[in-house]
């Protein structure tokens, strides 16, 4: 059980509710000794405790910080583990040859350990950005997705020099969002770039001991989340805290501190102006690392689905309990479940599933004749995708992945003969049969169908081959064919987009011309 005890009496920083003010004359941490907090050493990954280690030789001040701090108070293993220390990044290369310093807006130092990485950041001024300000990537997509940062950001060997102003000057825009800000400090100023209280916990490897400077250690405790300094002035110089407030919201169960939570209902068209890589960045985060269920409840309910994805918030909002909404919940569901399993997760199923109602949208307002129509069905993925473009970067790998899911589902719905079999080696077969099941546990395509496509995958190749001359004789019974009739993607008619739709008739074959 966390531990807690009373506050000293100095004042934290985060009393302060003037941010100037307490920038300017920071207080002391209150220092949590080892027999009070639950981090020990053996909760820590060897690697990050090589770095804490080799940094205080080097005569550095070193600290554990951040999330896995706070993981660790709660009980979770940490994926991953983030240090501060006082070197500068050149210092941090220079002590470990396996490192590699990245980003121009905010330098960071990366230690490699295999597939592992530590992750070093310098104290920043008072200033500096939050950490969200770099978009990071989770551990368990970066293989999946090899996402970049919004301006370019990639292994520096040449860095300026330390007195380039170019390099230490700090620029916001109209707005008050941070563009810019590579100014160092001390960890008294370092604070002020950690965004949540919950976030601002410094393990000292020198005496074991939790520096908090900012109710942090209670706000862990209560489970409550706390914007560090003004909530307004915090949310205009980085729009995107609202969203990872909400992330955390999603992923920790905490609740948001009255003055955190009142902002963002008037802040919240912020996020229109940030880059649409960081944005894509923050929809992995928030729909693929195991709580992406309630990561849709909580945009939902805070109004934020709307502005990060306008079109698909839209539908939600104009079909509410649609047999979309129901797919996409029973998707995410099972991508959390993946997540909690160790297997990989891919974006590309993301994307299709929070697309599916503008996708479906378009498609049917076309004539019904054409509903599936391949031309049709790629038309409407490509507007949906673009729509979609427009607040959040889709990198053309995924959306080529998307047009590929969604045209599969007629050819997967009405299953032909030796077709069947070419269509099971096709690469893109998988996610278009994910899809098709999905779907069918919807109610929004023929079930005993997608159950065929499950068994031909399981069965033996003599048994395949049953399979197919059955299928075969069904198909040439039935002449002209029924269509299957599922539901439409609002669940208002008869038959829809990417459903059974109407009945398909069967070209008649041409007679050849007889000798003249």
């Amino acid at each position: 059980m966390l531990k807690t005890s009373l506050r000293p009496e100095h004042a934290l920083l985060n009393e302060d509710t003037d941010h100037t003010s307490a920038q300017a004359n920071p207080a002391a941490p209150r220092i949590i000794g080892r027999a009070e907090h639950p981090v020990s050493r053996r909760l820590i990954a060897p690697n990050a405790l090589k770095v804490l280690y080799k940094l205080r030789e080097g005569g550095h001040q070193a600290f554990l910080v951040g999330g896995c701090v706070r993981d660790i108070m709660l009980g979770i293993e940490p994926k991953d583990f983030d240090v501060a220390t006082s070197a500068r990044p050149e210092e941090v290369k220079r002590l470990f040859r396996n490192c590699r310093i990245i980003g121009r807006r905010f330098r960071l130092a990366h230690v490699f350990f295999g597939r592992e990485i530590i992750e070093v950041a310098t104290f920043r001024a008072a200033s500096a950005p939050s950490q969200g300000e770099e978009p990071d990537l989770d551990p368990d997509i970066v293989p999946e997705i090899g996402a970049v940062a919004d301006d370019g950001d990639d292994e520096i060997d040449a860095l300026p020099p330390e007195g380039d102003d170019d390099a230490q000057d700090r620029q916001l825009d109209v707005q008050g969002r941070i563009l810019r800000d590579n100014t160092y400090g001390t960890i008294d100023d370092d604070v002020w770039r950690r965004d949540f209280t919950c976030n601002a916990l410094y393990y000292n490897i020198d005496d074991f001991s939790v520096w908090d400077y900012t109710g942090g250690f209670e706000d862990v405790a209560a489970r409550r989340l706390s914007l560090i300094g003004d909530p307004e002035t915090r949310y205009r110089e980085d729009p995107v805290r609202m969203l990872r407030a909400a992330r955390f919201e999603a992923k920790l169960g905490f609740s948001l501190a009255p003055a955190t939570e009142e902002p963002i209902e008037r802040l919240r068209e912020l996020l229109a102006q940030v880059p649409a890589a960081r944005l894509f960045d923050e929809s992995l985060k928030l729909f693929l690392t195991g709580h992406g269920v309630k990561s849709l409840q909580v945009l939902r309910r805070r109004g934020l689905l709307g502005v990060l994805y306008p079109t698909v918030g839209a539908y939600l909002d104009k079909h509410p309990g649609s047999l979309v909404e129901k797919l996409l919940i029973a998707g995410l569901e099972n991508t959390d479940a993946r997540v909690l399993a160790g297997k990989p997760v891919t974006p590309t199923f993301l994307f299709t599933l929070l697309l599916y109602g503008p996708i479906a949208q378009h498609i049917e307002a076309l004539p019904s004749d054409r509903w599936h129509e391949t031309g049709a069905i790629l038309d409407a993925c490509d507007r949906a995708v673009y729509e979609a473009q427009q607040r959040v970067t889709i990198p053309k790998r995924f959306s080529v992945g998307i047009r590929d899911m969604f045209a599969m589902q007629p050819r997967l719905e009405q299953p032909r003969g030796r077709r069947a079999l070419r269509t099971l080696e096709l690469p893109k077969f998988r996610a278009a049969f994910d899809l098709l099941v999905l779907r069918a546990i919807a109610g929004m395509a023929p079930r005993e169908t997608a159950q065929w496509w499950t068994r031909i995958q399981e069965v033996t190749p003599e048994q395949r081959a049953g399979m197919i001359e059955q299928l075969e004789r069904a198909t040439a019974k039935l002449g002209n064919g029924n269509g299957n009739g599922s539901g439409s993607a609002d669940g208002d008619t008869e038959s829809g987009a990417n459903g059974a739709g109407p009945p398909r008739r069967r070209r008649r074959r041409r007679r050849p011309a007889g000798p003249a």
